[in-house]
């Protein structure tokens, strides 16, 4: 992995490189609240983009908070959400996570780590991404592009995503936490590409693991 100095050095780099954190940015799956938006991660698990996105209007049509969404039953949930695939586990997994919510949280989604993780079907990359899009926390929330960049540059090494999240909460400055999901998922879709990583158009090659080997 790089240095502390190094991971630092990457930060200011990108920082200079990319826009990082917008005023347009929104929560995920660009939906107006933390309840929606714990919702729309939750089916977002093994699903496109897009499948996803007609999931989440199926189901917020019905409902928009825990109570209404309790009011429905398995076969109306289910069917709103079969667009994103595995629907009858995230059916349950959406009323176990609305009655938490309800009995711990009068129904009020909390704004920490550890209340989210405490509720069901929710993981550290959902909590994150919540925390950082829908409450402004200062987290780097780790999705797809930002395991798969971390690892690569050498900022982290690790083979999931839940610990990639870990190492970069240990080892980036704090001044880096606000915008590093935004400058990280950037580059990744910029520069560091999953297939073909542009290395000729990138601002930390000289730093970066991956280019300082033979194929790279």
């Amino acid at each position: 992995m790089l240095t502390r100095e190094e991971v630092e050095e990457v930060y200011r780099r990108l920082a200079a490189a990319m826009p990082g954190r917008t005023r347009g940015a929104k929560g995920p799956k660009g939906q107006p609240d933390a309840f929606r938006s714990c919702i729309s991660c939750m089916l977002s698990a093994q699903s496109l983009d897009r499948n996803t996105a007609k999931a989440c209007r199926a189901l917020f049509a019905l409902a928009t908070t825990p109570e209404e969404m309790l009011a429905l039953d398995d076969a109306e949930i289910a069917a709103a959400i079969r667009p994103c695939g595995l629907y009858n586990m995230k059916t349950r997994n959406i009323r176990a996570f609305c009655s938490a919510l309800l009995e711990r949280h009068g129904g009020v989604v909390p704004d920490t780590r550890e209340g989210l993780l405490a509720l069901p079907g929710i993981g550290r990359k959902c909590a994150d991404i919540v925390l950082s899009f829908t409450f402004g926390k200062d987290v780097i929330a780790v999705d797809t592009h930002v395991h798969r960049v971390c690892n690569r540059i050498g900022l982290t090494e690790a083979k999931t995503a839940d610990r990639t999240a870990q190492q970069l909460e240990d080892r980036s400055p704090a001044w880096s936490l606000r915008d590093g999901h935004f400058w990280l998922i950037q580059f990744g879709k910029r520069v560091c590409t999953a297939r073909a990583p542009r290395c000729g158009q990138c601002p930390v090659s000289d730093l970066c693991e991956y280019y300082a080997l033979p194929s790279g």
